[in-house]
């Protein structure tokens, strides 16, 4: 499809794809086997090296809703910015590369939308599939309106699935598109689109996400260190456009800053030369504790220099008891992730306690030993 066809679909999809030669064609079947059939696939090939691009010409050719565009390799945002460019439909549908949706996702999404003009954006659940498309046996369990707070830590951040978000072309239009947050480039239009209306998950199901050691956010902890410290930079941003303030500049140039800076604390110095003392200090921390909630899900490995700089920066800060409670169970249980791959260090830097609690039960071994070997001296 060429784009000079005057019809207006009603669903733009936006598909950003980059060397994705083994699940595009799958990935486009589920949106070309929708119940709703009027929609317009758009396709960005950013600049792939192995055969995605002759994959998508032959499947372009099949289907006239299909539209692709060739793009120099720029990234995620400048190729949703670029596919966003030529949308035209009411609502605008996402979906990656790699991902399935099952037939009745749009059918649901937009009924909802339809239904509910006080909402800009719409969410589902997922089950997670992994590198092969086997299931994994998990799911997301995102439901209802989100309710974020850019002040708890760390942020509790306006969340929907971003392969499986349909939202309001005129919202995203208005928000001013997507930036450039590294990895965090989601729930920063998120916290945007909330100045227009509001954000909901439905309940059900309506596809599988790929999970896979290809994947950006899985790829190492450097990436884990650049996305905590984005999506709070992004919380900040928020704050700022409540109060009336200047908004934070997020240049395209911070992710080979940030990827050069390396460590969480030189991360840091770089985002936080345009914010005010106190944002840093909240920065510093709300960073800290969304590595850690990373680390719940993706298999990023902090060293011994990110738990001592997360076990310092959390302990300077001044906490609700609820909040307390949630940052101690996130520590607990990196702590214990240590411990089990055997990083000790590393593990009582995060939590000091459990070196107290290691020695006081070796010493309690020792003490038990002796007195072993004391008994049997007394019986021989």
């Amino acid at each position: 499809m060429d784009g000079t066809s005057l019809h207006r679909a009603q669903i733009d999809v936006l598909i950003p794809a980059y060397n994705a030669e083994t699940t595009i064609e799958s990935a486009v079947a589920s949106i070309q086997s929708q119940t709703i059939r009027d929609v317009r696939i758009i396709i960005v090939n950013d600049g792939s090296t192995d055969r995605t691009r002759e994959i998508l010409n032959k499947i372009a050719e099949s289907d006239e809703r299909i539209q692709v565009l060739t793009t120099v390799n720029g990234g995620i945002v400048s190729a949703l910015n670029a596919g966003l460019a030529v949308c035209n439909a009411e609502f605008i549908a996402r979906h990656d590369a790699d991902d399935l949706a099952y037939p009745d996702r749009f059918e649901a999404q937009l009924r909802f939308l339809q239904g509910e003009k006080d909402y800009v954006a719409v969410g589902s659940n997922i089950r997670h599939i992994d590198q092969s498309g086997n299931l994994i046996g998990t799911q997301s369990r995102l439901y209802g309106d989100v309710r974020p707070d850019p002040d708890w830590l760390p942020s509790k951040e306006p969340y929907l699935m971003h392969p499986f978000l349909m939202v309001r072309l005129d919202a995203i239009r208005k928000a001013g598109g997507y930036r450039y947050v590294v990895h965090a480039e989601d729930t920063d239009l998120y916290w945007r689109l909330l100045d227009f209306g509001r954000l909901h998950n439905l309940r059900d199901i309506h596809g599988e996400y790929r999970i896979h050691s290809g994947s950006i956010s899985s790829a190492s902890i450097v990436n884990g260190r650049v996305a905590a410290v984005a999506s709070q930079m992004a919380a900040i941003s928020y704050k700022r456009r409540l109060q009336g303030l200047p908004d934070i500049d997020f240049s395209p140039g911070l992710r080979a800053d940030y990827e050069r800076a390396k460590t969480l604390s030189n991360i840091l110095e770089i985002a936080g030369q345009s914010l005010s003392a106190d944002e840093r200090s909240y920065l510093k921390a709300a960073s800290s504790a969304k590595l850690l909630s990373l680390m719940e899900y993706r298999p990023y490995v902090p060293d011994h220099q990110d738990c001592t700089f997360i076990g310092e920066a959390l302990r300077q800060v001044t906490l609700s008891a609820q909040n307390k409670r949630e940052i101690s169970r996130l520590k607990g249980k990196t702590a214990l992730r240590l411990l089990k791959l055997g990083k000790l260090s590393e593990a009582f830097a995060l939590q000091p306690s459990l070196e107290n609690i290691a020695r006081a039960a070796a010493s309690n071994t020792k003490n038990i030993l002796l007195k072993r070997k004391q008994s049997t001296a007394l019986t021989n």
